[in-house]
């Protein structure tokens, strides 16, 4: 008796998907830089190889996935826009990705977001809608919009063409580094740890893949280890990118072919992040150092081994950098 087919909210890209994002978007994205810093190196005890996604268009990995999708859209369905809710990031990739294709793209943002993000958003003439900052008022607001607009909705990470595109990233960066024995990327909702995990396991099938996150929004932590999904309360960590929980989807994918997801506390978050500032000498955001605060406080074990990390973002508020307060 066969396996039961998997239900819409549990499917996912395949490897061959994720190479007919790459093709689509080529055009629209950067092909990203692989660093490696030996000051880095001896600080973390491991081969640490960055793949610069601070360096994409719009400063984040998010063009990878919203590229994809926006280009995906039949014409009638392009014609009505694009909606989102994003805390940044995602909103100003598929600002821009609307705006490569002469579409109009809806941004729903907390109030509370950085105003470096508000205005990346606004470069790329996304037309922003405010809401409280919580995963409930994102969701009321984004209904509203797609009902007031008829826009269709790209998720910032509960879609399989946005996790195709996110799995680009990992492709580029093996091809580059082919010898990896660990892939590691940063987790809110999943999107792109999981196109990271589907890419590299598919090329690699040896690869280890591994994910990080704030203990104060510990729920892919905990949803990876029960197996459920594990509801993120209301929470504060300067990681404001990864303030989102799991979709079924990702937890699907995240169950599937990841080794293990790791945790850091707030302070160590501002520490790696100065120290990929300082030793690397590229700008990071919060979200983008979870992977290295995990590997200095030991809750991902890496000692030793050569490993590629997806650095997600580079967007942050010169003005109120967190070791300045």
């Amino acid at each position: 008796m066969s396996a039961p087919a998997p239900t819409a909210d549990l499917l996912l890209p395949d490897l061959a998907a994720i190479r007919a994002a790459h093709a689509r978007i080529r055009r629209y994205v950067v092909r990203t830089p692989v660093l490696n810093s030996p000051a880095l190196d001896r600080t973390l005890g491991a081969q640490v190889y960055l793949k610069c996604e601070n360096l994409q268009r719009v400063g984040a990995f998010k063009a990878r996935g919203a590229c994809n999708a926006v280009q995906s859209l039949d014409a009638a369905a392009a014609r009505r826009g694009v909606a989102t809710h994003s805390s940044g990031n995602h909103g100003a990739a598929l600002a821009y990705a609307a705006q490569q294709r002469g579409i109009v793209a809806h941004i729903v943002m907390p109030e509370n977001a950085a105003r470096i993000k508000v205005a990346n958003v606004e470069s790329f003439g996304g037309q922003v809608h405010f809401c409280a900052p919580t995963i409930a008022a994102r969701e009321m607001v984004s209904a509203e919009v797609l009902r007031a607009t008829g826009a269709t909705l790209v998720h910032p990470y509960d879609d399989p063409a946005v996790i195709a595109g996110q799995g680009t990233a990992a492709l580029e960066l093996l091809e580059d580094c082919p010898d990896l024995d660990v892939v590691a990327a940063p987790i809110g909702g999943g999107g792109l740890l999981s196109g990271t995990a589907i890419a590299a396991r598919g090329v690699a099938p040896g690869i280890t893949v591994v994910g990080a996150e704030p203990a104060n929004a510990d729920d892919a932590a905990r949803s990876f280890a029960s197996g459920r999904i594990e509801p993120l309360a209301a929470t504060t960590t300067i990681a404001d990118g990864l303030r989102s929980s799991l979709a079924p989807r990702t937890l699907h994918a995240l169950r599937a072919h990841v080794a293990a997801v790791g945790t850091c506390s707030e302070a160590a978050i501002v520490a790696a992040m100065r120290l990929v500032w300082e030793r690397a000498k590229i700008v990071i955001e919060p979200s983008s150092a979870v992977v290295f605060a995990a590997i200095l406080e030991g809750s991902l074990a890496v000692a030793g081994r050569r490993v590629g990390v997806i650095v997600t973002g580079g967007n942050v508020d010169l003005d109120r950098l967190p070791w300045q307060a």
